[in-house]
């Protein structure tokens, strides 16, 4: 027997086996499975109601709320695309992902209608616009979500699913171009909830906080594989270190992920230690690099077990997670156990990874050679979409090429050392700006940092720090510069360091290396690696 692989079934089985648990909580309202489930059904109907055909795109424009998580499934039961929007993007970069993507109804939430008025003049495709909830301003001329679901029928539309057909689409950011559409089908997202549940395995009695935005690659993998096992989905529309502590009390948050940056905020805000925050039992940490010094002071202050992870938009997103074996866990010491949380991690079941030379060779397993993390399995993307020439750039010979230069040690673990785009290279050595970063990030005066190459006369390029101090510390550029002289070889030490009062960040709180670099590049050649 062949059956189509569909997430769709990860909700049909949360409404059959665990109707009566609480799915969603999203401020003052509480959804039970069986509750979900019927406005999943009643979303899908509304959804064909609007005219939209099999295989359209429905874009939402939503901060972290209940009505996206039913688009999850809702778009999906009603044979359309779901394609989540980057609320940070600007509105020329929004314009064209919307008109490259061509949706034909746009789903928008009540924080977000002055940027739909911005963006309504340009877009050409869209022909049904929804207001998720809240009072509808008098310019507005599209549906209300409440009104079109208690018209819809709560019965199960008929579907025959193609689990190779497109169920998702999400932009990249663009940070090195224009924003490509990454393809995922019913099988890719799928299997990667499978393969993250053979990793994690949650249950019935997790709750988990959704820090990370439902639009990015950090925020939604999670809702497939909950949703499969019956979990709490707890919704954060805006991060906030007292809103984190606030839920993880109230919600008895089981588990939860974020951005190192949302991490620090958490641990300088100085009502912390008066939340009980015992529910707590894992933490994930991606989207960036994690210092040592951050998993162990998370771990201490929150009594929970703090690791990092690694994904992408293409690959749906998890490909490794850095939480020890029980073997390594017998034979190391905690200090080993808190550096190995802090790597890039262990591929997961069903990722096959590598790291390999500019010739396509394996690196050694010495966890010095720096090599780039090539992939393959089932998760990664269909392709990008509409975009054939750079999907054939991504996919050589059936790997995909991640851009993320690593090493690799003997246990298999890989620690990502650089982007290919944020290598420095100085006077002929590579410069890893992640290990830099690391040396900063462990002054006790550094709140936040960044290493960027700037253009060098002599030298071609070289490392340049911006930092941001915690509040009430203080520092001197020449006394951080020795801090780094004790800690790496001399041309690793930036040159020069600019401190900030805040640095900037993108929608998830990662920091935007390209924003802080490009000035100092404008008029010049583009650096070339």
């Amino acid at each position: 027997m062949i059956v189509p692989l569909t997430p769709l079934e990860f909700e049909h089985r949360a409404v059959r086996l665990f109707g009566s648990h609480v799915a969603v909580v999203d401020g003052e309202r509480r959804f039970t499975y069986r509750e979900f489930g019927e406005r999943v059904n009643r979303l899908a109907n509304a959804i064909r109601s609007l005219g939209i055909a099999p295989g359209e795109r429905v874009a939402f424009l939503a901060l972290n709320c209940h009505q996206l998580l039913e688009g999850y499934y809702g778009v999906l039961a009603a044979g359309a695309v779901l394609l989540p929007l980057n609320v940070r993007l600007s509105p020329e970069e929004l314009t064209y992902i919307l008109n490259h993507a061509e949706p034909g109804a746009l789903f928008v939430g009540p924080e977000l209608l002055p940027l739909y008025q911005k963006l309504e003049p340009g877009l050409r495709s869209v022909r049904e616009v929804v207001s998720l909830e809240g009072e509808r301003p008098s310019w507005f001329r599209g549906h209300d979500y409440e009104t079109l679901l208690a018209e819809a029928s709560t019965e199960r539309p008929e579907l025959q699913i193609d689990e190779n057909a497109i169920a998702e689409l999400f932009y990249t950011s663009g940070s090195t171009g224009r924003p490509k559409g990454v393809v995922m089908t019913h099988r890719n997202l799928y299997l990667h909830a499978m393969n993250c549940q053979a990793a994690s395995a949650y249950r019935d009695s997790d709750a988990v906080l959704y820090m990370v935005p439902l639009f990015h690659v950090n925020g939604w993998g999670t809702p497939h594989y909950l949703t499969m096992v019956g979990g709490r989905h707890v919704m954060l529309r805006r991060f906030s270190a007292a809103d984190f502590c606030r839920l993880v009390q109230q919600e008895r948050i089981t588990r939860t992920g974020g951005v190192p940056a949302m991490f620090n905020a958490i641990l300088a805000y100085p009502e912390l230690d008066q939340y009980d925050l015992s529910s707590l039992r894992e933490i994930s940490v991606g989207g960036a690099p994690s210092s040592p010094t951050l998993i162990a002071t998370l771990e201490k202050r929150l009594g929970c077990q703090v690791f990092s992870g690694y994904g992408l938009t293409e690959t749906c997103p998890v490909l490794t997670i850095a939480r020890p074996t029980d073997t390594l866990l017998q034979r190391e010491s905690d200090e080993q156990r808190l550096l190995r949380q802090a790597t890039t991690g262990l591929p997961i079941p069903g990722v096959d990874l590598r790291v390999v030379d500019n010739e396509g060779r394996d690196v050694p397993a010495d966890n010095q050679t720096v090599g780039e993390i090539i992939v393959r399995s089932n998760v990664v993307m269909d392709g990008y979409f509409r975009d054939p020439e750079a999907t054939a750039e991504a996919i050589v010979d059936g790997w995909f090429h991640t851009g993320d230069m690593a090493v690799i040690d003997s246990e298999g673990y890989v620690t990502i050392v650089d982007r290919k785009k944020d290598i420095i290279i100085s006077g002929g050595e590579n410069i890893s700006s992640v290990e830099v970063e690391k040396v900063l990030s462990a002054h006790p005066a550094v709140y936040e940092c960044a290493v960027v190459a700037v253009p060098d006369p002599q030298w071609g390029e070289v490392p340049k720090a911006f930092v941001a101090l915690k509040e009430n510390q203080s520092v001197t550029a020449e006394e951080l510069i020795a801090h780094c002289r004790a800690h790496l070889g001399g041309f690793k030490v930036p040159k020069s360091i600019e401190f900030r009062s805040e640095l900037p960040k993108g929608g998830t709180g990662k920091i935007l290396k390209n924003e802080l670099r490009e000035p100092y590049w404008q008029g010049l050649a583009k650096r070339v690696h």
